[in-house]
């Protein structure tokens, strides 16, 4: 039941940034910011902890979590290390995931051949 839980809810997730794509003049990366925003947005709420402890990885995994990791990343930070919390916990918290983002980009580079559209 909490593959299925998780596939739905991520699928939900999937399926609105479709229809945005599909539905509306916005590019796919102002819909990606938007995605990050939000997520980011209902962590500092305290709205989006909830989802994730329904759907797990469904809805911590797309691009709306790592918002929501951010917004805890800060808090964290901000109740450890007082304001210098605010500029530095988003990004602590989310560090492992930026660095494979880095490492996995520049194998694809090394790995792949480049060409025109």
């Amino acid at each position: 039941m909490q593959f299925l839980t998780a596939f739905l809810t991520g699928g939900a997730i999937c399926v609105l940034g479709q229809l945005l794509i599909d539905k509306t003049a916005l590019t796919p990366a102002r819909i990606l910011t938007a995605f990050v925003v939000a997520g980011v947005a209902l962590g500092a709420l305290g709205l989006y902890q909830p989802l994730v402890a329904f759907a797990g990885e469904g809805a911590a995994v797309p691009i709306a979590g790592f918002g929501n990791l951010m917004a805890q990343g800060v808090r964290d930070a901000l109740r450890e290390d007082g304001a210098l919390g605010i500029l530095t916990g988003g990004v602590k918290s989310a560090a492992a995931g930026i660095a494979a983002a880095i490492v996995f980009s520049l194998c694809a580079a090394l790995f792949s051949k480049s060409r025109d559209k």
